[in-house]
């Protein structure tokens, strides 16, 4: 019996693997190819950008590669990393009527990181828009009533101006 009381109380060490390789495999990118031509193209448009003048005094040289590069960009994301990386797909897609339809695929967690990102957005935007106001609640009401009713009845409402603005023209 107290032989069986001193293996209860003896530490016992579980395998879960090894720690190195454990480390390793957190560490490895799913898609190696993918991530450097998604990082490739952007960091490649943005040093063109900066380091332009450098290379070329020509503008129209400087635009057009900055645009390539960055169109290259558009289409590894929306076709290839979109795809691999965030499971991310759309595409448009014309009925019988000749009706433009366009679909959104996304896996659940991107939707839900999006909303939360566009309501905080939304939330800066307000509070920007209205001048600092505490009560958001207030803010919010107006902003959205004002909106509404320009967008029902925009001849009645008349954009901001510049008034009370002092301009000094040269």
């Amino acid at each position: 019996m107290k032989q069986a009381l001193v293996d209860d109380t003896e530490d016992v060490s579980l395998d879960f693997g090894n720690e190195e390789e454990l480390a390793f495999r957190k560490a490895k990118i799913r898609h190696p190819v993918a991530t450097f031509f998604h990082l490739f193209f952007r960091v490649s448009a943005i040093i063109t950008y900066v380091g332009c003048d450098w290379f070329s005094k020509s503008f129209v040289g400087c635009f057009v590669t900055v645009l390539l590069l960055l169109s290259f960009d558009f289409w590894s994301v929306k076709n290839v990393t979109g795809r691999l990386m965030v499971g991310l797909r759309w595409w448009n897609q014309i009925d019988e009527d000749g009706k433009s339809h366009w679909i959104f695929e996304a896996r659940k967690a991107l939707v839900i990181a999006g909303i939360s990102l566009q309501a905080a957005n939304l939330y800066g935007y307000v509070l920007c828009k209205m001048g600092g106001e505490s009560d958001i609640s207030k803010v919010t009401a107006s902003f959205l009533s004002q909106t509404v009713f320009q967008t029902a009845c925009p001849s009645d409402f008349q954009k901001p101006g510049l008034e009370g603005l002092e301009i000094h023209k040269h």
